[in-house]
């Protein structure tokens, strides 16, 4: 992507379709002059005096106890430096968003508009009582250190500078199980650290909490090795001074074990690293370029453990691995503060949660047969779901043995719970699916390119390396619209009806007529037909020239359909072609099935459906807990519609006694477990959460699934073809650029499915 096609798409993003990232919603019905009156006055009273008599209801009437400050005066963002409180609102806001999609905090971000020290610690008093914690964001150092410090004496609630803590705890985790796979210790090994601000300071105080020796420490500023015999150094500082006679990294880097890197890019050199001690552990964090390229370190030396900051390597040294879940554990306890427990708590946690076998959804996000700790596995993934009920538990568990808590969690099998269900309100699976497709993107047709949104589309996913696109349409109108969109990279253009596409034509047609040529097709009308975008599309994907299709943007799904169905044809066994639609719901993603296609299924068709279904759902990770719907429950009604669902549950129960499954069931049942378990404890799906929803028939899913996506504004991604031969998929009419984007990864991980399976 071009830095001006960066900068026009970031600015479009921050300002469309309202301006910033974040949004204030109520939690309280308020339809009604009840409602109103309960919310404010008169109501709202009685809330009041209860606080104004014991200050702590203040958490038990209000948002307080899940509200989160980010608070910042704009002087160290990121890499632009000081460009003060309102050219930081972004920033703050983005970690606002963290907050909430990844540990369901409510989060407000405050930017202040003070350099003074004590200023910007008064003003966050003076404003404390609104909030459960204060995350401290992008203040440089020294004063860094110093309004952390009052502020964490000063106030009674939990107070933490993520630039400094987050990647000290993220790093510890990762440096105590590099030491676990090299056998060594971390009393014994000697530490480089490059860098001495906030983060390279507090990184190198838990280390030494966690047992690193000062002795074996050097670390570096801009100025070279900070030694014991330089002048004004600061307080910080002058705790790391090395009486070692050494003043450059490269001395430095002679025999150290460990080298830390919070301070530019490509400090490090191949040389260095060859200096180094054996089985060297090298985290090189500089955003956005390393102090050494990961490519360049890994080819160096071949018995290293590397992590950088980037998504794009193994070992990735992510803050949201952290400030999310701690600050989660710290509200549910009440904690007074983040003290130094808490924090080894959460690494701790980490460290050891990359030892555990990882569940098949992270395997699947990552594109990995098996990821396991190991040198290219050390700290777990920023998708892993366990971190949700892993960290937050350690750290409120931290919070109450050292007495900083207020309130006591004593069954923490449902904390856990209340955990799993705070992570399923966001659209993890979506990310999930980009993931996947980058790990091995795929040649996927657009049949409708001289779309501005198609073309919008496929700009998007070839930037984001999720797919390789293949352009068919109007030539002319496509290049126009390339320039149009700035939209310069050099991908394959196909005008299926040009003279450059003759040949293929009659490549194609001949295929075509000798697959069709029983079934009414003439050569005559199988060249006419190739001329056809859809046809053509089709076509190229079964003889190999594309690995998958995306279509449909543009015309009624029946006639879309209809050629596919032509060209592709059924997989093998495969009885009927389907489709399931995913929603991401506040309970996590939904399948729902079909969707699209079969108008009225019989008994076995339902079963098929859902069986399938089901195979989608494992595809991404997810174990299906299926109801079969209808309008009554369980025998409740006689009639053949009902008939029909209790004939297919009892289909799926002899023939799949695996899959969690059962019916006929209303859909309110099907959703609310306490209602479920108290009227129809027999149920299969009794005490579980059920993800997949198979409907009776086309028109009861259409409708639900349409009036679920709009009526919640929720995340699509579908209807996904299931039962085709070949990775094809078609959009809905008029569908968005990001369904299009969600569909194109879609139709990659199918084609990676289907490699996977003719390999194996």
């Amino acid at each position: 992507m071009s830095k001006e096609k960066l900068k026009r798409d970031a600015l479009l993003y921050h300002a469309e379709p309202q301006p910033g990232k974040i949004k204030i919603v109520p939690t309280k019905p308020y339809a009604t002059q009840r409602d109103l009156g309960l919310a404010y006055s008169p109501g709202v009273a009685e809330p009041c005096l209860e606080i104004a008599a014991d200050v702590s209801n203040v958490y038990k009437y209000t948002a307080k106890g899940n509200l989160v400050a980010v608070i910042s005066n704009g002087t160290a963002v990121l890499g632009l430096g000081d460009i003060g409180p309102e050219a930081s609102k972004p920033v703050m806001e983005g970690k606002s968003l963290l907050f909430k999609i990844f540990a369901d905090i409510d989060s407000i971000d405050i930017e202040l508009d003070t350099k003074d020290v004590d200023k910007f610690i008064e003003t966050v008093k003076i404003m404390a009582p609104t909030f459960g914690g204060i995350n401290l964001e992008d203040i440089k150092a020294p004063e860094a250190f110093e309004i952390e410090r009052r502020l964490k004496e000063e106030l009674d609630i939990p107070v933490m500078h993520d630039d400094q803590h987050g990647t000290a705890i993220i790093s510890a985790a990762a440096l105590l199980n590099a030491l676990e796979i090299t056998n060594k210790t971390i009393e014994e090994v000697r530490i480089v650290v490059s860098g001495a601000g906030a983060a390279a300071v507090s990184c190198t105080k838990l280390y030494k909490a966690f047992g690193a020796r000062a002795e074996n420490i050097v670390m570096l500023d801009s100025k070279g090795v900070i030694r014991s015999d330089r002048e004004n150094l600061s307080g910080e500082k002058l705790e790391f001074a090395s009486d070692r006679k050494i003043d450059t990294l490269e001395e430095a880097m002679v025999d150290a074990d460990v080298f830390i890197g919070l301070s530019i890019a490509d400090v490090v050199n191949p040389e260095m690293l060859l200096s180094m001690a054996k089985d060297p552990i090298v985290f090189a964090m500089a955003n956005p370029d390393p102090e050494i390229a990961y490519e360049l370190a890994v080819q160096t030396r071949k018995d290293i453990i590397m992590a950088t900051g980037r998504s794009d390597h193994p070992n990735q040294v992510n803050n949201v691995l952290g400030f999310p879940y701690i600050f989660r554990g710290a509200l549910d306890v009440r904690a007074t503060k983040i003290n130094e427990p808490m924090k080894m708590a959460a690494v701790k946690a980490l460290a050891e949660l990359a030892k555990e076998s990882v569940p098949e959804q992270v395997n699947i996000a990552y594109g990995e047969t098996r990821l396991a700790f190991g040198r290219d596995y050390i700290i777990p993934k920023p998708f892993d779901p366990r971190l949700i009920y892993s960290v937050p538990p350690a750290v409120a568990k931290a919070a109450m043995d050292s007495g900083v808590a207020r309130i006591a969690i004593e069954d923490w099998d449902n904390y856990k719970e209340e955990l799993l269900l705070r992570s399923g309100n966001d659209n993890k699976v979506v990310r999930m699916l980009h993931n996947r497709a980058k790990t091995n993107p795929k040649k996927i047709v657009f049949a409708e390119a001289d779309q501005l949104d198609v073309l919008k589309a496929a700009q998007i996913v070839y930037e984001e390396g999720i797919a390789i696109p293949i352009l068919l349409g109007n030539k002319e109108t496509i290049v126009e619209l390339k320039k149009e969109l700035d939209f310069n990279a050099d991908v394959v253009i196909i005008d299926s009806k040009d003279a450059e596409s003759k040949d293929k034509r009659t490549q194609y047609a001949e295929k075509y007529w000798n697959n069709r040529k029983r079934s009414g097709a003439t050569l005559y009308s199988s060249q006419s037909k190739m001329r056809e975008r859809n046809y053509f599309g089709a076509m190229m994907v079964l003889e190999g020239d594309a690995d998958g299709m995306i279509s449909g943007y543009t015309r009624a799904y029946p006639t879309v359909v209809k050629p596919i169905f032509e060209v592709i044809g059924r997989a093998a066994n495969v009885k009927k072609v389907a489709t399931v639609n995913i929603l991401a719901t506040e309970r996590g993603p939904m399948f729902l099935a079909d969707t699209a296609i079969n108008i009225e299924p019989t008994a076995e068709e339902l079963a098929d459906i859902a069986q399938m279904t089901a195979n989608v759902a494992t595809t991404f990770g997810f174990d299906s807990v299926i109801a079969m719907l209808s309008y009554s429950n369980f025998g409740s009604s006689t009639h053949p519609n009902s008939a029909k669902v209790r004939k297919a549950v009892s289909i799926l129960h002899e023939n799949n006694p695996e899959l969690v499954v059962d019916g006929d069931i209303q859909t309110d049942f099907a959703l609310n477990t306490e209602l479920l378990e108290k009227t129809f404890p027999f149920s299969k799906l009794a005490g579980k959460k059920v993800n997949t929803l198979v409907f009776p028939n086309l028109e009861s899913a259409n409708i639900t699934y349409k009036l679920m996506k709009e009526l919640n504004k929720s995340e699509s991604i579908g209807p996904i073809m299931m039962g085709l031969s070949e990775p094809v998929h078609i959009l809905q009419l008029g569908a968005s650029v990001n369904e299009i984007v969600n569909m194109t990864a879609v139709a990659v991980v199918d084609a990676q499915e289907r490699e996977k399976t003719r390999k194996a």
